[in-house]
């Protein structure tokens, strides 16, 4: 188990929710923006919940759904993608 660095100097305090999603901001940039996302396909999805037409309920739930995964996953594959271009493609080599 990975322990943050304010774990280890005050091993009795448990990190705060708040300090855990800058630690994973900073660990993985594209998750924000996957989050971001998912919050704005959820607020397109309520304004047109209005305006679905015929469109069952049930219908259009699960098609918000899908899309609101869809936006998830692609930006975590392209943060994937990007540390692994990091890591391996652009990867700077040391002469030591």
């Amino acid at each position: 188990m990975q322990r943050s660095l304010a774990m280890v100097n005050h091993p009795g305090l448990e990190e705060e929710s708040g300090d855990k999603l800058a630690r994973k901001a900073r660990e993985s940039p594209f998750m924000l923006i996957g989050l971001a996302g998912l919050v704005a396909v959820c607020g397109i999805g309520a304004y047109k919940y209005k305006n679905r037409g015929e469109m069952s309920t049930s219908v259009f739930l699960m098609q918000l759904r899908v899309a609101a995964q869809g936006t998830v996953v692609g930006a975590l594959s392209l943060g994937l993608a990007y540390s692994m271009a990091n890591e391996y493609l652009f990867k700077k080599k040391d002469d030591n």
